[in-house]
């Protein structure tokens, strides 16, 4: 019985991915989905109790696997910042393509969160990926003035407008169907173009430092 039940979930998970992938979760039928695991819609429900649940139970585990390894990288990144050099930026190239390898690790996924979750609780998935970036952005800045470096001191708002630039710039990849090869070199693309641009707005000379606030 355990067996059988385990087939019948794999099958279940596979019908809605193509259902949600094909008509994204506002239009998704419950009852295609049964109908393509090969089973009734009551035995669907006995699974998964509302379409809202099985749409959660394909993307949960990847976003919270996606944010874990933020966290660890965001954690990595503080301990390299050693005795408060300011170089430690120009070495934090890399970032987008490994948000974008992970993205494409789990493609499937990442294209019901960007374009397909409309009527759901990750509807809103990129700017909850730019709130994360924020408030790790203004996080690294306050500790590079702790460590005695003097980036600037930039208002919120435009934290919030760069960052939010660069998150839907990686996204944007997802949403125009690029392969893996195409979203990995476009990644450092984005890499090579916003990171000087975040060293000329975060990192300026000490006896500099002073005219760059307000």
């Amino acid at each position: 019985m355990p067996r059988k039940k385990s087939i019948n979930h794999e099958k279940i998970v596979e019908a809605a991915k193509k259902e949600f992938g094909r008509y994204g979760f506002k239009e998704a039928s419950m009852r295609n989905i049964a109908a393509e695991a090969g089973m009734s819609a009551s035995g669907l429900y006995k699974h998964f109790p509302s379409k809202e649940e099985m749409f959660a139970n394909l993307v949960e585990p990847v976003k919270e696997e996606f944010e874990r390894e933020y966290r660890e990288r965001e954690r990595r990144e503080y301990a390299e910042l050693g005795n408060g050099d300011a170089k430690i930026l120009s070495e934090q190239t890399g970032g987008n393509r490994w948000a974008m390898g992970f993205i494409y690790d789990h493609i499937e996924e990442f294209r019901l969160l960007i374009i397909k979750s409309e009527g759901t609780v990750y509807e809103n998935y990129i700017h909850d990926v730019a709130m994360l970036e924020e408030t790790s952005t203004l996080a690294f800045i306050s500790e590079l003035r702790k460590r005695g470096e003097s980036p600037i001191d930039l208002p919120r708002k435009e934290v919030h407008l760069l960052v939010t630039a660069q998150v839907n710039a990686v996204f944007e990849a997802v949403k125009h169907g690029f392969s893996k090869e195409e979203a990995l070199h476009y990644a450092d693309t984005l890499d090579a173009f916003f990171m000087p641009g975040w060293l000329n707005v975060m990192c300026v000379p000490a006896e500099n430092a002073a005219k760059n606030v307000g």
